[in-house]
């Protein structure tokens, strides 16, 4: 890994974050709804990181957008019941943070999570100005494992892609670093195994956060 990149962009979901357990309730709730008992919780925390069309189509199988739609939205309903109030930050999520503060580093967050869903958490647990820039599911066309996101948040912070990390837990994150051109680095707080991320081009994979410095 270089010594210094001068911008580190994250995901959100098991990367910097572990809001498994509001996602699987809010899953839990529209699935049973609609008669998806057999779902368990292991499938549905292998989906984070897709988008709730995608997540709800693998879980579920149906492909009707019109139904998938119906799915996401009333996802959305319980989310905003139950999604912050289960999230919580990784042990060393506010350290890590901190530290590329002080080396200087701008920082910025790229996920299919609606950045305003990630604000009602960050502004509670994170110093203002921790974060430089967030691009979440409603700033986008076309979600990861399109390179849109990545090139937004370069774009807000006047960056370029040699200088630039892309942390995150899944191949979709992987898969979209390698779209953007940027440097990846995986962290295993999630549900995809080392063996997973290292077929992808990588500058490391490592346990937690604290690998990246």
């Amino acid at each position: 890994m270089k010594n210094l990149y001068n911008v580190y962009l994250f995901d959100f979901d098991y990367t910097l974050a572990d809001s498994s357990q509001g996602i699987v309730t809010c899953f839990r709730h529209v699935l049973n709804r609609y008669g998806y008992w057999n779902v368990d919780d292991f499938a549905i925390k292998r989906t984070i990181g897709k988008t709730l069309i995608e997540s709800f189509s693998i879980l579920s199988g149906i492909t009707d957008a019109g139904t998938l739609e119906i799915y996401r939205k009333e996802y959305v309903k319980e989310a905003d019941k139950y999604m912050t109030v289960n999230t919580r930050l990784f042990p060393e999520t506010t350290e890590i943070l901190a530290e590329l503060k002080t080396r200087g580093a701008k920082i910025g967050i790229v996920s299919t999570k609606f950045r305003y869903r990630i604000l009602e958490l960050l502004e509670h647990v994170l110093p203002e100005g921790a974060i430089d820039v967030i691009v979440g599911g409603e700033d986008v066309q076309v979600p990861k494992p399109s390179p849109e996101g990545i090139f937004f948040a370069l774009k807000e912070l006047n960056a370029e892609k040699t200088s630039t990390l892309y942390i995150g837990d899944s191949t979709v994150d992987a898969e979209t670093a390698r779209a953007a051109g940027v440097d990846f680095a995986g962290v295993l707080h999630g549900m995809t195994t080392r063996e997973e991320l290292i077929v992808y081009p990588n500058v490391g994979i490592y346990p937690d956060l604290r690998g990246i410095l």
